[in-house]
């Protein structure tokens, strides 16, 4: 026992070098270990082209669709988006004409399963004669 007075206790350090080591080496191992999101990078604008559109020798079958999903044939509203009733619609246009072109105008914003689903109906169909309406990229 020590009873010698004016003995100072001894001040206890931590030594926080390894610590931060240890703090550092993890974070390299979760930023290499860590898969990024590559999709928020990706921005599409559409629809524009550079090609001029060719010249058509009859008048064809327009399939427009607005920014909701809804369908329009030759300006005339299709009553849902189901494709029994654009099928039905489009077989009341074209009657029996197959060889009819269908242009398929679609806003920049519609949903890529209404034009999906338009694409699905005109190829149900026999409409082999399709295309796509673009404005002329700036």
């Amino acid at each position: 026992m020590n009873l010698r007075p004016g003995h100072k206790e001894e001040r206890v350090e931590v030594n926080l070098t390894p610590l931060i080591d240890v703090v550092f080496l993890l974070l390299i191992f979760f930023m290499v270990s860590t898969t990024f999101d590559k999709h928020a990078r990706l921005k599409v604008s559409l629809p524009e082209s550079s090609v001029k559109a060719t010249q058509q020798q009859t008048e064809p079958m327009v399939l427009s669709i607005d920014a909701k999903g809804n369908y329009f044939i030759n300006d005339r509203q299709v009553v849902n988006q189901s494709l029994a009733t654009l099928k039905q619609a489009l077989r009341k246009t074209i009657g029996d004409n197959k060889d009819i072109s269908l242009v398929l105008r679609a806003d920049a914003n519609t949903p890529h399963q209404s034009v999906v689903r338009a694409m699905d109906a005109a190829s149900q169909l026999g409409l082999t004669r399709l295309s796509i309406a673009t404005v002329e990229a700036r």
